[in-house]
């Protein structure tokens, strides 16, 4: 089954449109590389999720979390993959809190009870494993 393109809680604006259009390209050409655009200098100030790509094996999704806003505590079935791409989140977690940075990564069990808040204006990107 070829990759599928799913959107969720875009903003409608024209730039949100081509950035999906581009995304759908490369999500229907499966082997080609991906360039997804320079991120900075856009508003990260209002949440978002966009759901990148879905097979029957994995999803991933990009997220926006504004500064102050909070994710509670959920879980998931599938292992997880949190990268920040720019800003600052904490990830709790067992008990402990990790602070992701613009560059830096985790990896979560599945079915581990978690919650995220952002420390700053944050784009992330999110892998959920669906299947083993």
């Amino acid at each position: 089954m070829g990759a599928k393109l799913c959107g969720v809680g875009g903003t409608g604006n024209m730039e949100e449109t081509q950035r999906r259009a581009s995304w759908r390209y490369h999500m229907h050409h499966p082997g080609r590389s991906s360039r997804f655009r320079d991120w900075r200098g856009e508003n990260l100030s209002q949440f978002a999720s966009i759901a990148l790509a879905k097979t029957e094996q994995l999803e991933l999704i990009r997220i926006v979390l504004p500064a102050g806003k909070a994710l509670p505590e959920h879980s998931v079935k599938g292992q997880i993959t949190l990268q920040c791409l720019q800003g600052e989140v904490a990830f709790d977690a067992h008990g402990r809190t990790a602070i992701l940075r613009g560059g830096e990564m985790l990896y979560l069990e599945g079915g581990a009870p978690h919650a995220l808040r952002a420390n700053q204006d944050s784009l992330l990107l999110l892998t959920i494993l669906l299947k083993d």
